[in-house]
């Protein structure tokens, strides 16, 4: 199964174009090794996914025949993301929340803190 296609039926990416997408800006590596949308991809494969600032890691235990349903992913694939990279993916959810609305200039040192005071 193509490698684009195996993103999509595992429900990694919402559609097929957008899994193929990021196959080609490079975002998908197997083996540490960069791959083009074609590449075909078989069980006992690492495939490590770049997202916004951490990385995700996941071992292909078996192909689908088609797109499958949430419950049943993990009868195909295994979340073996390193903790590191996970805890790096919380601290950047909260600091999406973190940010100032447009018109609200930089913070002050009361604003800073308390983000600080947050964080910790």
């Amino acid at each position: 199964m193509r490698i684009d296609k195996f993103l999509w039926c595992v429900r990694l990416f919402k559609t097929r174009t957008l899994s193929g997408e990021q196959v080609r800006l490079n975002r998908v590596f197997i083996e540490e090794l960069p791959v083009k949308p074609s590449r075909e991809v078989k069980p006992g494969d690492v495939v490590r996914i770049k997202r916004h600032g951490f990385d995700q890691e996941f071992e292909i235990l078996a192909l689908p025949k088609s797109r499958i349903g949430a419950k049943f992913v993990q009868k195909y694939l295994k979340n073996i993301t390193p903790q590191a990279e996970i805890d790096k993916e919380a601290f950047l959810k909260i600091a999406r929340k973190m940010t100032r609305q447009k018109g609200f200039g930089r913070p002050t040192k009361k604003d800073r803190r308390d983000m600080d005071q947050y964080l910790d």
